[in-house]
């Protein structure tokens, strides 16, 4: 049989079944046919509108804090910076972000920081409980890592609807290598599983082309997000940050990306993903390449303009024009270009 005929007939039992036999799995990842990308897109885009039409979901990204206990060894907010210019935004300042936000049509909120041992339990459960008093038609979804179940409780019946947690891998010793020896692998799953359990919509996700990452490994974080059945999944490519270990290895394929986008989306046809911010990094229109290969989600950035580029995960993130908030309009006719429109909607998970 002709490959472009193997690679097709995986295709369509992907969006049949959505799950493939692993060897299925590696076949798309190696093949390098564009025709193949353009398959899995034209296929992903048919399943996301199946389920949500042309809409577009934003989030409202307010990222309140680039403090971090850790030292993940990609990470440009990691404790070891000493270059970075520390913040935390308080909950008055987080209230103001949320009401612009909410003028602008913005009806989900992430707050998204680093491991700040400031923000404990009693000042996120207040916040999370001021946001939701003041917008109560609003979600709240949090993006601050590891934590106890008793927490993760905790922030939950304060209210939060939503928490992403990216696992950054599914293979136990490139998770070593893309952390110190203090966080561990096991942690990770086990925060995952806890945030499902007790009723979160959760996120998980990885970078396309960190250090030391293979086929095999994604195959494993394909498994592992088909174990734990999430509502959301967060990809983009790995892009080098100054002052960490990896400030001199390549950056992640985008086209990878794109075809992981389009391979997820068939794996879960009703899950929120987003056009990240790292894909927009990567290439100027990246985050329309990610609605065209079957992205729903898109997180504009509400954060005050005086912090944007302090919080510098890697280096050239994206911070203004279409990215910030105060610019929703340019990005309402990015998407109204490629055939999509932005809505002002929660955009929960739908239900069978």
């Amino acid at each position: 049989m002709p490959m472009s005929k193997l690679w097709q007939a995986a295709v369509d039992q992907l969006e049949q079944d959505h799950d493939l036999p692993e060897e299925q799995f590696a076949l798309l990842l190696n093949e390098s046919d564009p025709a193949l990308s353009a398959y899995l897109a034209e296929r992903a885009s048919a399943v996301r509108n199946r389920f949500f039409g042309r809409d577009i979901y934003i989030r409202g990204l307010i990222e309140f804090t680039n403090y971090c206990k850790n030292d993940c060894f990609y990470c440009g907010i990691r404790n070891s910076c000493k270059n970075v210019n520390r913040y935390r935004l308080n909950e008055e300042q987080i209230l103001s972000c949320c009401g612009t936000g909410y003028a602008l049509g913005f009806r989900t909120f992430v707050l998204q920081g680093g491991e700040d041992p400031y923000w404990n339990d009693q000042r996120l459960c207040s916040l999370i409980s001021a946001i939701k008093s003041a917008y109560p038609d609003c979600a709240v979804t949090l993006s601050v890592g590891e934590r106890s179940r008793e927490s993760y409780q905790r922030l939950f019946d304060a209210g939060a609807d939503r928490y992403l947690l990216r696992h950054e891998t599914a293979d136990p010793s490139h998770y070593r290598r893309l952390h110190p020896e203090n966080l561990h692998f096991e942690d990770r799953i086990r925060c995952l599983r806890d945030l499902k359990e007790i009723g979160f919509q959760t996120g998980c996700g990885f970078m396309v082309g960190s250090p030391g990452q293979t086929t095999d490994c994604i195959l494993k974080d394909l498994q592992f997000i088909h174990s734990l059945q999430p509502e959301m999944v967060g990809i983009g490519p790995f892009i080098p940050a100054s002052g960490t270990p990896f400030e001199s290895q390549h950056i992640g394929s985008s086209s990878l990306t794109l075809k992981l986008l389009s391979m997820i989306r068939l794996m879960f046809p009703r899950v929120l993903l987003p056009a990240t911010t790292a894909l927009g990094t990567a290439e100027a229109d990246g985050r329309q390449q990610g609605i065209l290969a079957g992205a729903n989600v898109i997180m504009p950035n509400l954060s005050p303009a005086s912090v944007r580029k302090k919080y510098s995960l890697y280096d050239n993130k994206l911070s203004s024009g279409e990215e910030a908030a105060e610019s929703v309009e340019q990005l309402r006719r990015s998407m109204e270009k490629i055939g999509y429109r932005i809505v002002t909607d929660r955009g929960d998970y739908p239900s069978e």
